[in-house]
């Protein structure tokens, strides 16, 4: 099985190429077209800000004492990602292709920044710290159901 980081890095792309693939849909289909690719990013990006915090960082935490650090600044950046997709969403209900580009724009700049400081700093962190857990950790969150 892959290390943490690995695991986690491969879903970041994951959802980056459903993201992708929702924005050329509605690129080249219209916004409408677009809806069950979008409902699909929403899904798998809801499900790895759940792996992480409600498994990955109060594990980490909970080993480290770290609880003001990047796991923090992560969820806050969650919270505004997913109030961005929920955006997203209400601009694929309406048929609002400026809207839609406009906040799809947004969401990639900020998935992006997001996206690499946890690969390159926290994954690395968490990797080093929860090493011996990683087999079971990353079996907890693969064998996770998301919450709504």
């Amino acid at each position: 099985m892959a290390n943490i980081k690995e695991f986690m890095t491969k879903d970041h792309r994951d959802c980056d190429d459903t993201f992708a693939a929702m924005e050329q849909k509605a690129n080249s289909e219209g916004i409408a077209a677009a809806k069950a690719l979008y409902e699909q990013m929403a899904e798998e990006m809801e499900h790895h800000f759940q792996m992480e915090e409600r498994v990955l960082f109060p594990t980490f935490e909970e080993k480290t004492g770290m609880t003001q650090g990047p796991t923090q600044m992560m969820r806050m950046e969650h919270s505004q990602m997913r109030q961005l997709i929920k955006e997203i969403g209400e601009a694929v209900e309406n048929d609002d292709k400026e809207r839609f580009f406009g906040l799809t724009e947004t969401m990639m700049i900020m998935l992006q920044q997001h996206n690499m400081k946890e690969e390159q700093m926290l994954y690395t962190m968490v990797q080093q710290h929860l090493e011996a857990d990683s087999d079971q950790i990353m079996m907890m969150m693969e064998s996770m159901i998301t919450e709504k």
